[in-house]
């Protein structure tokens, strides 16, 4: 079977769409763990990434029931509403309030520490929970398209393990990134609103091209990559002279 070709190139076809579409977690990851914290920070990345990981393999274990997903439940001013589009409607409104209270803290300068709870426990465990709630939302379009690419769930379970291996090896340094640059993480979260406009349009069978999605976030991330550089060029001239 390993001998197959096919098998190989479904496997590095379907990593490569986990890594991409896991990125939008490792986003979410950085931002949810920086609320714990400094000492606890690492160990919840990592519970995080595991709950992520059992979430996505419990989603795709599942698939018998997912196949229905699209048959309608009701309709609302004439659309209809399937539990997919629920799912999607509900985890797109969640990233939308989540980024925008986000983003007002940083506006209004609210220190990271107000909002960690006064039981470490619980606020730990709420991190972990939201890590693997919201990783159902963003796996479900690629557990829906490997379903469409491979016939074998031990091939679709390879491919979220090594994704997963993945997120291990990057959620560190792009967390301390994001930590040390405030402009990176009001980017991030933008990314984050941005998703989950496209996740409740998306529910409302309001199809937007991914590929706008991703033109509009690339495009932001180079202007930032710019005015990053643009700074260190400043400050290496300040220190020079």
């Amino acid at each position: 079977m390993l001998m197959d070709p096919d098998i190989w190139i479904t496997l590095i076809t379907l990593s490569a769409i986990e890594i991409v579409l896991g990125i939008d977690n490792l986003v979410f990851i950085s931002i949810a763990v920086s609320k714990l914290p400094p000492e606890t920070r690492e160990k919840a990345r990592k519970f995080g990434i595991a709950a992520a990981c059992i979430s996505r393999i419990a989603l795709l274990l599942t698939l018998a029931w997912l196949a229905g997903l699209t048959a309608e439940l009701f309709h609302v001013f004439g659309q209809g509403i399937s539990i997919r589009d629920l799912v999607l409607i509900i985890g797109g409104g969640f990233l939308l309030i989540k980024g925008s209270t986000e983003i007002r803290d940083l506006i209004i300068g609210e220190p990271d520490s107000d909002d960690v709870h006064t039981k470490p426990l619980a606020s730990f465990g709420m991190v972990i929970a939201q890590i693997a709630v919201i990783d159902i939302v963003f796996s479900l379009d690629s557990v829906i398209a490997a379903v469409g690419l491979a016939n074998q769930t031990w091939i679709m379970v390879t491919a979220i393990l090594l994704a997963v291996g993945v997120m291990l090896l990057a959620a560190k340094p792009l967390g301390h990134f994001i930590d040390n640059n405030p402009t990176i993480k009001m980017l991030a979260l933008s990314f984050i609103v941005l998703v989950g406009v496209y996740l409740m349009a998306d529910g409302l069978d309001i199809h937007i091209p991914r590929g706008y999605i991703y033109g509009a976030m690339g495009f932001s991330a180079l202007v930032e990559v710019l005015n990053l550089w643009a700074k260190r060029t400043a400050r290496e001239r300040v220190s020079a002279g």
